[in-house]
């Protein structure tokens, strides 16, 4: 919200010499974030001139100017910049006459760009300053023509500063008003914040409106006949609970804008049009309530308002044609829709040029009903942006005679002697706020008359009962609904700076759940091997979600994205590993040709053939039911989280003595290891298969018996489409079952201190049995004196049976309460011989 500072000072006495950043100090300090600062960017002598002649000059290249004699100053005397009453200049433009009243910029002046002025010759002559344009003064946008002062409805004394005369000293002050805050969005609203800052006066401009000479009639339509069928309200709340109309006849429409009002509408960021649509919007900025002006001759019968209907279409004041949604409300008459309410006017009932009759409608819209149908139709407005954060409902009889009066006083119009009113603004209820309730949520010893005063000075309306307050907030502050609100409220007023910086004390047994502590030991734990932490975009393409979502290539579903950031990749991601592939190709084409990087994010599994989404979207201001929570989850697609790993090029470099490192499976194995050890899980692996991975050299994750993930190398037909190397390892688990499978307490082994017997087994099966198998039944044959298994050697060929291999494990053995013998550890061997060859039909090799 940008507010010019003259502006703010008709409703707030501002200090002499009050600057622009102690607007913004005072508005801080109740809350009210400041963004920048506007202003023309002007410096003088900029005068007013009178053109006394001209002749024109035909030039080679095709143009014409003209050689014009300006008077700059009274006849007499000198003029603003030290030079002769009558200045030569050279113009471009030829919109103007002998007699007309012009703005000049005299040398030494500076325009904004900067663009300072001088004498300069031109044309074959010396043109001592320049007659100025809308756009050059920064008033507006029009570039055609130079500003003739009669346009704006001026005419002052030659030489008389046209700085002040337009209103260009101003400048304004632009804050960040948060959703919570909508009546922030006015100068009335911003006035009444900086009175409470600083202790300002405050005159409230819509008590100022001069309602009696256009009385209203509540609850009355007869003015103008306006009717609310609203069957289909939004969560029961009627989409027009206020509705008042003023009609004025007779207006001129050719009349200007004043510059006065030019110059705070431009201030405020909003650029002058007509002068009808110019006072609405000028209405709008002071008071805060969206303001429409139909050409009243083009209505048609009464207005209506109410939802769409299938097929209904509406041409908007932007000249697009919008198919209209079943909840969109609309404003109609006879012929149908003429505006969505809240949002955008239509064509057909537009103020125009041959405009003389106006009807003004000021109503209050429901919020939801206001943001859902800007954000569906894409189209955010200065009304929809202040209806979606809450308009003051007893603010819109005189916002509609505050209009009427500026048509009046401006326009040349005529107000009918009545104008109506369509319900009134709704009571608010009381918030009880117990004493001491304001001390104990923010900590500082507030007294009960400053809780009073404190919660008075808002506009609430404060009653002593028994043990507190009964308080009923002001109509334009439809955020304070609960007790905590109004604490907030005190604790704003009275000052943040009155609030003491204690460090709370941690309750016991509050902290991390052992899902987070699980998930940032297992971050730690890749980390501290040297891997780095990416974090991809979760957008995929169908392909990517086809090749690696669905190991054995059948159809898989897919969240596609309503309104996607790129239309190449509109699908919410099912593995992480596109992701991973996708940085890799970024840093490999930087140079980066060594890689081990990991994510930690979630994968989003639809099941095929369920509608998500369908449950209604609860209001936004009020916690939802835990069953309306529930429905809300049940609409969501399952979102595990999961844990990729990417390896490319080498783990370890070249060194004198030592032979490079590439990386294979055997490094995504490890990765896969690491994050089962610090989440307390013991692995398995087992031969897999997957289509987007190398056949033979891809294995199953298993914990705990089920099946958690993958790991092996990538298909080398998918590196070489990527511009990878031909081998890269990956892996990719899913943490949160890995989490649920693991024991959420580790036993601590204790270390051996009796010698151990160590021996070796050879075992020759079938090549396709997998050695966890074989491992696994050794294990468990060699029973509790077994401390520990590794495989060290898997050989096939000269010597074996065809279609076989030699699996040879390291066993290490030891008891507990004695020294073994070899015969016993020998006899432990051969048991868990004896249980693989039963198993898997392994033989001892000899």
């Amino acid at each position: 919200m940008r507010v010019p500072l003259s502006w703010l000072a008709e409703y707030v006495d501002l200090p002499p010499g009050t600057s622009l950043d102690d607007v913004h100090a005072a508005l801080v300090r109740v809350g009210l974030e400041e963004e920048d600062v506007h202003t023309f960017d002007l410096q003088g002598p900029i005068v007013v001139g009178e053109v006394l002649e001209f002749v024109e000059e035909p030039q080679s290249n095709g143009k014409t100017i003209r050689w014009c004699q300006v008077r700059v100053a009274p006849e007499g005397e000198p003029a603003a910049d030290g030079g002769d009453a009558v200045h030569g200049i050279v113009c471009g433009a030829r919109n103007f006459l002998v007699g007309d009243k012009v703005v000049v910029t005299l040398p030494g002046s500076v325009l904004p760009g900067p663009f300072p002025i001088a004498a300069r010759k031109t044309y074959g002559h010396v043109s001592d300053g320049m007659i100025a344009s809308a756009k050059e003064l920064g008033l507006g946008e029009d570039h055609d023509g130079i500003l003739r002062l009669s346009t704006l409805g001026i005419d002052a004394p030659v030489g008389t500063d046209a700085i002040a005369l337009l209103g260009l000293d101003d400048a304004a002050v632009e804050i960040n008003v948060t959703p919570d805050r909508g009546y922030a969005f006015s100068i009335r609203g911003v006035a009444r914040e900086y009175a409470h800052a600083t202790g300002a006066v405050y005159r409230d401009p819509a008590a100022q409106v001069a309602a009696a000479t256009v009385p209203m009639d509540p609850g009355s339509a007869d003015a103008f006949p306006v009717a609310v069928r609203d069957e289909a309200p939004i969560r029961g709340r009627v989409g027009a609970s206020v509705f008042a109309t003023r009609i004025v006849r007779g207006i001129d429409p050719t009349r200007p804008t004043p510059a006065w009002m030019v110059a705070r509408l431009k201030l405020a960021g909003i650029r002058s049009l007509s002068l009808p649509v110019d006072i609405t919007n000028y209405v709008m900025l002071e008071l805060g309530q969206p303001i429409h002006g139909y050409d009243l001759d083009a209505l048609r019968g009464g207005i209506v308002v109410r939802r769409a209907t299938a097929g209904e279409t509406l041409e908007t004041l932007d000249g697009k044609v919008r198919t209209l949604h079943a909840e969109d409300l609309l404003i109609t008459d006879d012929r149908g829709p003429i505006g969505l309410a809240g949002v955008m006017g239509g064509a057909t009932t537009e103020i125009g040029e041959a405009t003389t009759n106006v009807l003004i409608e000021a109503a209050n819209f429901d919020p939801v009903s206001i943001a859902r149908t800007a954000r569906r139709h894409k189209l955010p407005s200065e009304a929809s942006k202040r209806f979606e954060r809450g308009v003051d409902p007893a603010v819109a009889g005189a916002a509609a005679a505050r209009v009427a009066q500026l048509l009046v006083d401006l326009a040349g119009g005529t107000a009918d002697e009545t104008g109506s009113l369509l319900h009134e603004a709704p009571a608010r209820e009381a918030i009880r706020l117990p004493d001491g309730f304001v001390t104990g949520l923010i900590g500082v010893e507030y007294t009960a008359d400053e809780v009073h005063d404190a919660l008075a000075e808002i506009g609430g309306a404060v009653t002593r009962v028994d043990g507190g307050f009964d308080v009923v907030p002001p109509s334009w502050r439809p955020d304070l609904t609960a007790n905590v609100d109004l604490a907030e409220e005190v604790a704003r007023l009275l000052g943040y700076d009155r609030i003491p910086s204690v460090l709370p004390v941690a309750p016991p047994g509050r902290g991390l759940t052992r899902s987070q502590r699980v998930r940032r030991g297992v971050a730690d734990a890749l980390a501290a091997a040297g891997a780095t932490e990416v974090l991809a975009f979760p957008f995929v393409s169908e392909a990517e979600n086809a090749v690696y979502g669905s190991p054995d290539g059948s159809p898989v579903a897919g969240v596609r994205l309503a309104n996607a950031l790129d239309a190449t990749v509109p699908f919410l991601r099912r593995s992480l590993i596109p992701g991973l592939i996708g940085v890799a190709r970024r840093n490999l084409s930087r140079g980066f040709t060594d890689l081990d990087v990991y994510e930690l994010g979630l994968v989003f599994l639809p099941e095929a053939g369920r509608a998500y989404g369908t449950a209604e979207l609860p209001i936004g201001w009020e916690r939802p039911s835990e069953a309306v929570l529930d429905e809300l989850n049940d609409g969501i697609p399952a979102q595990p989280r999961h844990v990729g790993v990417l390896l490319a090029g080498d783990l370890q470099h070249k060194q004198p003595g030592r032979a490079a490192e590439p990386a294979g499976i055997a490094d995504a194995l490890d990765a896969v290891r690491r994050i089962a050890h610090a989440a307390g899980a013991e692995v398995e692996f087992a031969q897999g298969s997957h289509q987007a991975m190398h056949p033979g050299r891809t294995a199953e994750v298993r914990v705990a018996g089920q099946f958690v993930g993958y790991a092996g190398e990538l298909h080398p037909k998918l590196t070489a489409e990527a511009d990878l190397p031909r081998v890269v390892a990956v892996a990719e688990v899913d943490l949160d079952a890995i989490i649920a499978l693991a024991s959420d307490a580790v036993e601590a082994r204790p270390i051996g201190t009796l010698p151990a017997a160590t021996q070796d087994l050879s075992l020759v099966v079938g090549a396709e049995v997998p050695a966890a198998v074989v491992a696994a039944a050794v294990r468990e044959g060699a029973g509790e004196l077994l401390e520990q298994l590794q495989l060290v050697d898997d050989y096939r060929g000269q010597g074996l049976p065809e279609g076989s291999k030699s699996l040879t494990f390291a066993l290490r053995f030891r008891a507990g309460d004695r020294t073994l013998t070899a015969a016993e550890a020998s006899d432990a061997k051969m048991a868990g011989a004896a249980l693989a060859a039963e198993r898997t039909g392994a033989a001892i090799r000899e």
